[in-house]
């Protein structure tokens, strides 16, 4: 998704390091929502938030909030194919940050934005900082997007 008015250019400067790592790449092949990939909506997700925050004038430490973003779901399998009960939802962010520290060095506020972004959903990982609550707030409007646009078309 794309703000007006917003230079992007930063951002694809910010995005290079994991979009181009290997392991980033399968999230091709795994459905976020709808027909969405997980690859798709991560970068959605990444680029929506920082179009928010640039838009909006949040101060607020951009290349984390970006890289948290592209992270957010980074848990590198199909949840379709998972067991009816396997509460995907409670438990991806978790693996997905358990697979962001096997290869990319991570601070404070991208653990942060990964471990929390299902929120209220998991109510034991908060948002702690600006940047955790500006992806939730654009993993949730990117969802239902991608959500609506795929019932609109049936």
């Amino acid at each position: 998704m794309i703000i007006k008015g917003v230079d992007y250019a930063r951002f694809y400067a910010i995005c290079k390091e994991i979009i181009s790592d290997p392991a980033f790449k399968t999230m091709k092949k795994f459905i976020a929502h709808s027909n969405v990939s997980v690859y798709k909506h991560s970068i959605e997700v990444a680029r929506y938030a920082y179009g928010l925050a640039i838009k909006k004038k949040i101060r607020c430490d951009v290349p984390s909030l970006v890289r948290g973003a592209l992270l957010h779901d980074f848990f590198l399998y199909d949840w379709h194919e998972q067991p009816k009960f396997s509460f995907h939802g409670f438990k991806h962010a978790r693996i997905a940050l358990n697979n962001a520290e096997k290869i990319f060095r991570l601070n404070k506020i991208e653990r942060n934005i990964i471990e929390s972004h299902m929120f209220p959903l998991n109510l034991l990982h908060w948002p702690r900082c600006k940047e955790a609550w500006i992806v939730t707030f654009s993993d949730k409007r990117c969802a239902l997007k991608e959500t609506v646009k795929r019932k609109k078309r049936k």
